[in-house]
C-alpha cells in the first residue's frame, strides 16, 4: 500500500471516503513519524491520542454514513491557538504550564469538521520571529539541507516554522499558522510548501495568543493550493466573540478553483525589484509571470510608491500593540510567576517578566513601549498609522489597472541557523516583500516555484483584492500546475 503520510489532505480525504485505508491507519502513520522524528523539534507538545480518538470517530462515522469535510484528516496546531485540556505556551517560558480551559474558535471549527490533531507546534516565541530561533523550547531544524555537502541546519523560517517543517517532512499533511507580517507565507517559501493569509477577519482571533491585534491573522499551510482551499473553508467564518471578524458567507473555495487565468490582469510591482536582490530570486519571477501568462493572464506594470516605508511602519505597529497585549503577562493570573524572597508586587511583574520572556521578545516590547510613549507617540506611532493608510491606498490603486499581484516571497532562500541572529535588521528584512499585504489586511499566497543553485526552495506570492481569497488559490493554481515542484527533503532525521 502507499505510504499514507505522502498523501495530501484531499487525497486522504477521498481516499478514505472510499475505503482505501481507516482513518486509523493514517493517524497511526503520522504518528509514527512525528515521534521519529524529534531531531527537527518541530512539536512542543505532541498529542498521539487525540489524532487516533479523531480517527476511531472518523471510522464510526463512515460506517453510519455520518461524515464531515475533514473526517479521516490529521493535522498540525501551532502553538498559538489555545487547545482545551493541551498546554498551549507560544514558545514563551512566561506560558510553559499554561492548560486552557477553552477552545480556540479556529481549532474548535477544524475539531467540529472532523479533524485529529497530531500535536502543538513550534514557534518563534510569541511569534516574533522569521527563523524560528526564538522559541524558549530549542530551533526548529528545516528537513532540508543544502547540496554543497555541507550539513549546516537550516531555518524552516518563522513564525511558523514548526509548522512549515512538519509538512514539508511528512509528519503531517496540513497545519495552521499565523501571519502577521509573513509568518505563513516566508516558512511556506522556506520549505516548499504553500500556504495563504486570509483576508484581515476571515478567521477568527479569539482564542489565539495575541501579537499584533491590527494585524494577526490565522491560516492553512499545506503542500497543495487545494489543501489550503479544503482547510481555509473549514477555518474560516463569523465569530461574535472577535470585533474584528468579518460576518460574510464562506465561499465555497475548493469548488471554485481553476487555473484559467483568461481576463485576469496581474500586476508587477516594480517596487519589489529591491538592490541586491539575488539575480536567482529575480530568475524565478520571471518564471512565475510567465506561467501567469501562459495560463492566459495579462501581464501589467504596477506601481507602489510607498513600499519602501512598509517595514519601518511595520516594525512600529507591530512591538506597540505588542507591548500592550504582552502587558497581561504579569505572573498573577495564568504561566509563570516568579516570586523572589520579600518581594512585593511590582518585583514579582518585573522578576516574571525578567525570567519568562526571551530577548527578542523584550526587544519588541521595549520598541513598542518607546513608540508609544508621551513624547514620541504622535512622532512615531502616529506617523506609522498615517504611513499604513499610503501604503493601503497605494494597493486600492493599483487594483484600478489590475487584479492580482506577483511578487517573489521571500529575498532569498533559507538561510543557516544563526546566521543572522546577531543582527536583528538583517532578519527583519526578510519580511520586506510580505509585510506590505499584512499592512493592508490583504489576502496573500505563496507557492513553490523552483530550487535554487543550493537545491533549496523558493517561492512566488500572490497578492489580491480584499476577499478575493479565490482569485489569489486560482493564481497560485495556475502556478502549482506549471511549476510541477515535487521535491522534498532527502530523510536525514
Amino acid at each position: 500500500m502507499t505510504d499514507l503520510t505522502n498523501l495530501t489532505v484531499a487525497e486522504i480525504r477521498d481516499g478514505f471516503r472510499a475505503g482505501d485505508f481507516t482513518a486509523r491507519e493514517v493517524a497511526e502513520g503520522f504518528n509514527a513519524n512525528v515521534a521519529a522524528a524529534k531531531a527537527l523539534n518541530a512539536f512542543i507538545v505532541e498529542t498521539p491520542d487525540k489524532a487516533l480518538d479523531a480517527a476511531d470517530a472518523a471510522d464510526s462515522a463512515r460506517a453510519s454514513g455520518d461524515l464531515k469535510p475533514l473526517s479521516g484528516v490529521p493535522i498540525g496546531m501551532k502553538d498559538l491557538f489555545c487547545t482545551e485540556g493541551v498546554q498551549t505556551t507560544a514558545a514563551s517560558h512566561i506560558l510553559e504550564g499554561f492548560v486552557p480551559t477553552y477552545e480556540s474558535t479556529v481549532s474548535g471549527k477544524l475539531w467540529a469538521a472532523g479533524a485529529g490533531m497530531l500535536g502543538k507546534l513550534n514557534l518563534d516565541q510569541f511569534a516574533m520571529g522569521s527563523s524560528n530561533e526564538t522559541s524558549y523550547f530549542g530551533n526548529v531544524i528545516s528537513p532540508w539541507k543544502r547540496n554543497d555537502g555541507g550539513n549546516a541546519a537550516l531555518a524552516p523560517g518563522g513564525s511558523s516554522g514548526g509548522s512549515a517543517a512538519a509538512i514539508s517532512a511528512r509528519l503531517c499533511p496540513a497545519a495552521t499558522g499565523t501571519d502577521t507580517g509573513g509568518s505563513i507565507r516566508q516558512p511556506a517559501a522556506f520549505v516548499g510548501i504553500s500556504g495563504i493569509k486570509p483576508t484581515y477577519g476571515r478567521c477568527s482571533r479569539w482564542g489565539v495568543v495575541a501579537f499584533a491585534s491590527s494585524l494577526d491573522q490565522a491560516g492553512p499551510m499545506a503542500r497543495t493550493v487545494r489543501d489550503n482551499a479544503i482547510l481555509l473553508e473549514a477555518m474560516s467564518g463569523f465569530d461574535p466573540k472577535d470585533s474584528t471578524s468579518l460576518d460574510l458567507p464562506v465561499p465555497a473555495w475548493e469548488a471554485g478553483l481553476s487555473s484559467d487565468l483568461k481576463g485576469k490582469r496581474v500586476g508587477i510591482p516594480q517596487e519589489y525589484r529591491v538592490e541586491g536582490m539575488p539575480a536567482e530570486i529575480d530568475a524565478l519571477w520571471e518564471k512565475g509571470i510567465a506561467y501567469l501568462k501562459d495560463a492566459g493572464a495579462e501581464i501589467v506594470e504596477v506601481s507602489l510608491p510607498h513600499t519602501q516605508y512598509a517595514l519601518p511602519t511595520y516594525y512600529i505597529i507591530a512591538p506597540a500593540e505588542a507591548s500592550s497585549n504582552l502587558a497581561r503577562y504579569d505572573g498573577v493570573r495564568f504561566g509563570l510567576r516568579d516570586l523572589p524572597d520579600g518581594a512585593g508586587l511590582q518585583d514579582m511583574y518585573a522578576a516574571t517578566r525578567a525570567a519568562g520572556f526571551g530577548p527578542e521578545v523584550k526587544r519588541r516590547i521595549m520598541i513598542g513601549t518607546y513608540v508609544l510613549s508621551a513624547g514620541f507617540y504622535d512622532a512615531y506611532y502616529t506617523q506609522a498609522q498615517k504611513v499604513r493608510t499610503l501604503i493601503a491606498r497605494d494597493f486600492d490603486r493599483a487594483w484600478e489597472s489590475c487584479d492580482l499581484l506577483l511578487t517573489p516571497t521571500a529575498p532569498s532562500a533559507a538561510f543557516a541557523l544563526g546566521e543572522k541572529q546577531a543582527d536583528p535588521l538583517a532578519m527583519y528584512l526578510n519580511d520586506v516583500f510580505t509585510v506590505p499585504a499584512s499592512l493592508a489586511g490583504l489576502p496573500a499566497m505563496s507557492v513553490p516555484g523552483g530550487l535554487d543553485a543550493q537545491g533549496l526552495p523558493l517561492g512566488l506570492q500572490i497578492i489580491g483584492k480584499a476577499l478575493d481569497e479565490q482569485g489569489v488559490l486560482n493564481a497560485a493554481l495556475a502556478i502549482e500546475e506549471r511549476a510541477g515542484f515535487t521535491a522534498r527533503p532527502d530523510k536525514w532525521w
